[in-house]
């Protein structure tokens, strides 16, 4: 396979990651369609932030540790788990409180940037998205890649990874989705928080079999 060929595949291989449904495509919808626009691209953006991250690690090879010592890699579950309750807990207790999007729209920049952060580190604390980065990067790129894949693989990263939750991130903020969540927010809410709490359950209860 020539080293274009592979750069393809494993782009291919990371949209469809992408496209599956996980915590990050329910914060990046939430946030669109709860709060604003602007703050669902800036989860994207930070979506798209994590993914160079796991690019770059998985290009220095040590995803190959991660999968070599067993308690580390529990211990990165627990923590990505951890956080994601966490996540759950703050959607849930919010769920029932009324929501303006005038009030909202005021204080967008701070707010962005807060969306930033919650992106990048719900992006950043699912250990599973390492993995995958590192199996799809071992599989696929030649033992001896060529010195400029260092340098293209990192920003092809982010325009999947950010190009998609930007798709992602304009569907639900458009205005049809978001009267749809103001009439039913509470519900919609504890749907969103329920999913990513399970999510961060199975991580933890997952734990043990790689090292705990």
């Amino acid at each position: 396979m020539s080293p274009f060929t592979a750069l393809a595949a494993i782009l291919a291989a990371l949209l469809i990651g992408a496209m599956s449904p996980g915590p990050s495509f329910v914060v990046v919808a939430r946030n669109s369609i709860a709060l604003s626009r602007r703050d669902g691209l800036a989860s994207a953006v930070g979506m798209g932030v994590g993914g160079v991250f796991f690019s770059a690690v998985a290009l220095m090879g040590l995803y190959t540790l991660l999968a070599a010592v067993g308690w580390l890699y529990a211990g990165c579950k627990i923590a990505g788990g951890l956080y994601l309750i966490y996540i759950a807990i703050k959607i849930w207790r919010g769920a029932a409180q009324p929501l303006s999007f005038e009030a909202a729209g005021a204080g967008r920049n701070p707010q962005a940037a807060k969306s930033f952060w919650v992106g990048l580190s719900t992006q950043l604390s699912n250990p599973k998205t390492a993995i995958f980065y590192g199996s799809i990067f071992a599989a696929l790129l030649p033992q001896h890649p060529p010195v400029w894949s260092y340098f293209v693989l990192p920003p092809a990263v982010f325009a999947i990874e950010a190009g998609w939750y930007t798709v992602v991130a304009l569907c639900f903020s458009s205005a049809r989705p978001r009267a749809l969540y103001l009439n039913a927010k509470t519900w919609v809410d504890r749907v969103a928080a329920g999913a990513i709490g399970v999510l961060g359950l199975r991580l933890i209860i997952g734990a043990h079999r790689v090292g705990i």
